[in-house]
């Protein structure tokens, strides 16, 4: 789609010009002329007085949305494991189909080289059935293979909805498959719904978006798809309307993991990939791991934290040893990373890591909204801070209020007294 001007009818008004929002149009003597900048945004097609500039854009045709059906999901694996985003959103996939109608089941999409043995996994997790894509090509990551394979799939069999993980994987997938299948994306998702009663009552808890003109009753069952918008300062909610599938990344930690049920089984079916090595552009070689250390944010039982309140760098040296002593991971607020203190892979929040921990530490973090969207959902919360007004403490379940300075070191003594009772009561038991 373009934007283009009729020569023979522009008389040099400069109504376009004024109007523009991203100085797309020069003027050459009396002239418009489109330059680089266009988006094909279309605000100067109405204002021409003389019908002088016109957009190209093609009708599409309307797509049948009733002739798409059910949940995916890609079902990520590295070798030979599914990732945990998979399997939270299996359960996640699961409680929307369940919303949709009784009709609507979800699928796990699993791809690779001799992945067959997985499947089970993804039944005990939720999935209804699972679609399994094998084939020697697919045996390391490559973009070009797994994006046909699975665009392939979603164009013969046509799934309503299909969401991804967003991993470095599923972010580099996931937009290729939308593209290539003529369909929307939405990044990097915090929220799912398909009820619109179940959005309102999300809107009117966590957002300051107006649900005032929404029918709680409303039949809609479109994917209501939310996710931070503005470096976390709104919370914006995307749907998809007239196209499909409805795709979405989603955060890993955000989703609820269901509880496993060994005995669970369900439709396994195997699909023959039309795949050759020419459609692969890229040969992977090898795989070398990172040399540096690697913050598992999100499968960490216990993360200690810090924010602004440490001061300065120097303070991750305290949160640090809380760590060690506690078993822990550190984690950090936006404020921290911003300060230069900490790289950004330690940051939770909504624009960093989205985690729930068995025990999450938050010393020295405020709580603003972006950061306790991102942990909130922990086990247990305990919170260290100065300030006994500090939104923190409305989410924690332990607060204390104090300098974090002489609290943390307690907290770190109080712990080896604890182990020391307990290897004692160990040995005096022999339990």
């Amino acid at each position: 789609m373009a934007i283009n001007v009729i020569s023979e009818k522009c008389i040099g008004c400069k109504q376009c010009v004024k109007v523009c929002p991203f100085e797309a149009i020069d003027m050459d003597g009396k002239l418009a002329v489109i330059n680089g900048k266009c988006t094909a945004c279309k605000q100067c097609v109405p204002v021409c007085p003389v019908d002088a500039i016109f957009s190209d854009e093609k009708e599409v045709a309307a797509t049948d949305l009733s002739a798409y059906k059910n949940v995916w999901v890609f079902a990520e694996q590295r070798g030979g494991k599914i990732m945990n985003v998979a399997l939270e959103l299996i359960g996640e996939g699961r409680r929307l189909a369940r919303e949709i109608g009784p009709d609507t089941k979800v699928y796990a999409v699993l791809v690779g080289d001799q992945v067959f043995g997985l499947a089970q996994e993804c039944f005990e997790y939720g999935a209804d059935g699972v679609y399994v894509i094998e084939d020697g090509l697919l045996g390391k990551y490559t973009t070009d293979g797994y994006t046909k394979v699975i665009a392939d799939l979603v164009s013969e069999r046509k799934p309503e909805i299909v969401l991804f993980g967003a991993t470095h994987i599923g972010r580099d997938l996931a937009p290729r498959v939308a593209a290539r299948c003529g369909t929307g994306l939405t990044a990097d998702c915090t929220r799912l719904d398909v009820k619109v009663s179940s959005y309102i009552e999300y809107a009117d808890k966590y957002t300051t978006q107006d649900t005032s003109d929404l029918d709680p009753a409303s039949e809609d069952k479109g994917l209501k798809q939310t996710r931070p918008a503005f470096g976390g300062n709104l919370m914006a909610t995307i749907i998809t309307p007239n196209t499909r599938p409805q795709m979405a990344t989603v955060r890993p930690g955000v989703m609820t993991r269901r509880e496993r049920n060994a005995a669970a089984a369900g439709e396994t079916v195997k699909v023959a990939p039309r795949l050759s090595a020419a459609d692969i552009r890229i040969e992977v070689v090898d795989v070398v791991k990172s040399a540096k250390e690697i913050v598992s944010l999100t499968d960490a039982d216990i993360i200690c934290s810090g924010g602004r309140g440490l001061g300065n760098s120097e303070g991750f040296k305290l949160i640090e040893s809380l760590a060690e002593k506690v078993g822990g991971v550190v984690g950090s607020s936006r404020a921290a990373v911003d300060a230069g203190w900490i790289d950004h892979s330690h940051q939770v929040g909504q624009t960093g890591t989205t985690v729930k921990p068995k025990i999450y530490f938050a010393c020295g973090i405020s709580g603003a909204i972006q950061h306790l969207a991102g942990m909130q959902t922990s086990d247990m919360i305990i919170a260290v801070n100065k300030d006994p007004d500090a939104p923190i403490f409305e989410v924690a379940d332990y607060g204390i209020v104090g300098d974090l300075y002489k609290v943390v070191p307690e907290i770190i003594a109080e712990w080896d007294m604890a182990e020391v009772l307990y290897e004692a009561t160990l040995d005096r038991t022999g339990e």
